[in-house]
């Protein structure tokens, strides 16, 4: 478990917040971070890069709340985005417009002119058709467009289907085996200021060697480039280093990571954009929920919970699973094996299937861990359940960095036309 969320005489706290406190204020379920894990992880990922010329961009779509956006701008981070919202919400948080990288297979024009005129690090190129819409978009605006172009090596990360991005039928990036004459096109295009080369392959990924033979190809790609006097800025790497979810996963060492960055890409006189999203702040929330309350069938005893899919789809999602525990630390060894399941009208809302868990009762509290990416950033108000509320712990103190919605605030975003 993080150092910053653990129990202390049997209750679970956030920092120097007991949760129990939180609960006491706050109608479950709702996400709490610790804000000294973020500045942690950010720092420790710095740390691993010392001597390398580089600039990290979080990926703002593992969590986008303000709060996390602030905390990354305060230890210097940048910003990889994915939507000119994410752009907005990256400024509104104090980041700078020239430390944003614009990622994303389908961007709009209006979100392309947008970005263009207040300014940007760079745009992903995901496509040729994608180039010509930023050339004539800059011919209009008479603007340069900096650019970079996402390769695909059609490399297997060993992670799962949904999150792999690097193989040839994914819907990402340029062929590589294209890319020299795609750099060669863009160098004729008015408006296009060729900066950089992109690419990423997966998320959640913990085998290295899928990475280097990533780097490889793009050391070679770049040799080729310079070869025709095309000359990079910049190499962003993406993001995708796993975490630990359960006890048995295997979380890559970053030291490893950042030695076969330098020993590959650092000697080429580019700057290296990393992208994490996952590793800077996974572990650093949880989901507290509520027991409502146990069924026992024919075949299965079940928990139900107050949180629902809705709340947290990545099980839904991915089929992911995630460490569950109480809030109170109990020592009664009477065990039990049960489905942990949500409210929605849905089969997929369902959590953990066979878990032997110790007994609890409805009205017990429970924690889900490593929920601070793609957690409460995909809820939605599906069954008319209002958006979780997120919570920030800093030191002694919690806030509500979002709160929960009222019934009448989510009517009012509908309107029901007079016909007659």
């Amino acid at each position: 478990m993080n150092k910053h969320i653990s129990y202390k005489l049997d209750q679970l706290f956030v920092e120097d917040v007991a949760v129990s406190d939180i609960t006491s204020n706050l109608r479950t379920p709702f996400y709490v971070y610790s804000r000294t894990s973020i500045k942690d992880n950010f720092d420790r990922f710095t740390r691993s890069l010392k001597g390398l010329d580089s600039i990290i961009c979080y990926s703002v779509k593992a969590n986008s709340n303000l709060s996390v956006l602030e905390t990354i701008a305060r230890v210097g981070g940048g910003a990889d985005v994915v939507s000119i919202g994410e752009y907005h919400r990256a400024l509104r948080a104090g980041i700078d417009q020239k430390r944003i990288v614009f990622s994303g297979v389908g961007k709009q024009d209006f979100e392309i002119a947008e970005a263009l005129k207040s300014s940007l690090l760079q745009f992903n190129i995901e496509s040729v058709s994608e180039l010509e819409s930023i050339n004539k978009i800059g011919i209009r605006l008479n603007k340069p467009a900096p650019i970079a172009f996402r390769v695909n090596p059609d490399i297997d990360a060993g992670t799962h289907e949904n999150i792999s991005t690097g193989k040839a039928d994914n819907k990402f990036g340029i062929p590589i085996d294209k890319a020299k004459e795609v750099y060669e096109y863009a160098n004729t295009l008015e408006k296009i200021k060729i900066v950089g080369i992109d690419v990423h392959i997966g998320s959640q990924i913990s085998n290295l060697s899928a990475f280097r033979q990533t780097f490889e190809h793009l050391a070679k790609l770049i040799g080729e480039l310079k070869s025709i006097n095309i000359h990079l800025e910049n190499i962003d790497i993406g993001g995708g280093l796993g975490i630990k979810y359960t006890d048995d996963d295997l979380e890559p060492d970053l030291q490893e990571y950042s030695t076969l960055v330098k020993k590959i890409l650092g000697n080429l006189n580019c700057r290296i954009i990393f992208e994490p999203g996952r590793y800077i702040v996974g572990n650093c929330g949880i989901l507290v929920t509520k027991v409502l309350y146990k069924k026992t069938t024919q075949n299965k005893n079940f928990i139900i919970t107050d949180a629902g899919m809705n709340d947290f789809s990545r099980t839904a999602l991915y089929g992911a699973t995630h460490r569950l525990i109480p809030l109170t630390r109990v020592n009664n060894e009477e065990t039990e094996i049960y489905d942990v399941v949500g409210p929605v009208c849905e089969t997929t809302d369902t959590f953990l299937k066979n878990r032997l868990m110790k007994s609890v009762e409805p009205g017990d509290y429970l924690a889900f861990l490593d929920v601070g990416a793609y957690g409460a950033v995909l809820s939605s108000e599906y069954n008319t359940r209002p958006l979780v509320p997120e919570t920030m712990v800093y030191k002694k103190r919690y806030e509500i960095v979002r709160a929960r919605p009222t019934y009448e605030e989510i009517f009012d975003k509908e309107v029901m036309p007079t016909w007659e």
